[in-house]
């Protein structure tokens, strides 16, 4: 009689990794929630209950949806060493995401999105501010994600090369959106970060598109490299010479494969003009879409 179902080897033990696992990550997420109303001096639950606070929930909803994501690296060799090391990888790993989500948020507000402060739209309940920040913060932790499962163990030179995928992250992030923003300038009046201080919510999903997706095609340069403990500067620029290759790769076929399936329709006009968020949320997906299969090819 043919078996119904075929299931690969398990180890007997697994429900253990899992508890552990799972009881650091809920202790990881508890107090990402409650540093996140400790540094903007609020109570969580009073602003996302009471005050309603959709931009502050989302805000919180993307850092713990990268934390998560950080995570599941930790979680992905778990299983591979007794107990005691898989606790302390996952903790070791959860917190440095933890440092470097907030690190993360920190640069994105002082230099990428430098001429608007970002706590306090979110704070006045600036949704499109805060997609931006949730997107922001599910970049950096798809990046890391990746930069975990490429190294190995968790010693010394697995955080360097942690941190350093950060730095590329940040740096090619702060370009991509440069490029976008003289882009906006160049077809509207005003600039792109005023038009999301205005609450331009199909701005923000086009944007967020853009930011997730530039991620997603950077974090497939562990594919492409050979991970070396001890060679901190090839290391390095191996990142940010891939990276940016990947990056302007998908620039160019979002941007090809934006005007033949969207053909006829007037992107700056529908999105920019007329806040259109349909056809921004198009943009998004296509634009996070052919990340994944540009990822997919190389993998």
């Amino acid at each position: 009689m043919n078996v119904l179902v075929n299931l690969i080897s398990v180890p007997a033990d697994i429900w253990v990794y899992f508890a552990i696992d799972v009881g650091i990550a809920i202790l990881l997420l508890a107090a990402l929630r409650w540093i996140s109303g400790r540094l903007s001096s609020v109570d969580t639950n009073e602003e996302l209950c009471t005050q309603d606070n959709f931009a502050f929930g989302i805000s919180i909803a993307g850092r713990m949806f990268a934390l998560c994501v950080v995570l599941a690296a930790a979680v992905a060799g778990s299983t591979k060493t007794d107990y005691y090391i898989a606790a302390v990888s996952m903790l070791a790993y959860g917190l440095v995401g933890l440092v470097l989500i907030k690190v993360g948020r920190v640069l994105h507000d002082k230099l990428i999105l430098d001429r608007l402060d970002k706590e306090a739209q979110i704070m006045d309940r600036n949704s499109s501010v805060a997609i931006i920040d949730a997107a922001s913060a599910i970049s950096t932790a798809i990046i890391i994600h990746s930069v975990m499962l490429w190294v190995e163990g968790t010693d010394t030179n697995a955080l360097i090369a942690v941190c350093t995928s950060f730095i590329v992250t940040q740096a090619i992030l702060l370009v991509t959106t440069r490029f976008y923003e003289r882009q906006y300038r160049a077809n509207n009046q005003g600039t792109m970060q005023k038009a999301l201080t205005e609450g331009q919510l199909a701005l923000a999903l086009q944007q967020a598109g853009m930011i997730v997706g530039t991620s997603i095609v950077v974090s497939t340069s562990a594919k492409l490299l050979i991970y070396n403990p001890e060679a901190y500067v090839s290391n390095f620029t191996g990142w940010l010479v891939t990276g940016a290759w990947l990056a302007v790769l998908l620039a160019i076929l979002v941007m090809v494969l934006k005007k033949l399936v969207l053909s006829g329709l007037n992107l700056v006009q529908e999105v920019d003009q007329q806040h259109n968020v349909g056809v921004a949320c198009i943009e998004m997906a296509l634009s996070v879409g052919i990340a994944f299969m540009v990822s997919g090819l190389i993998a």
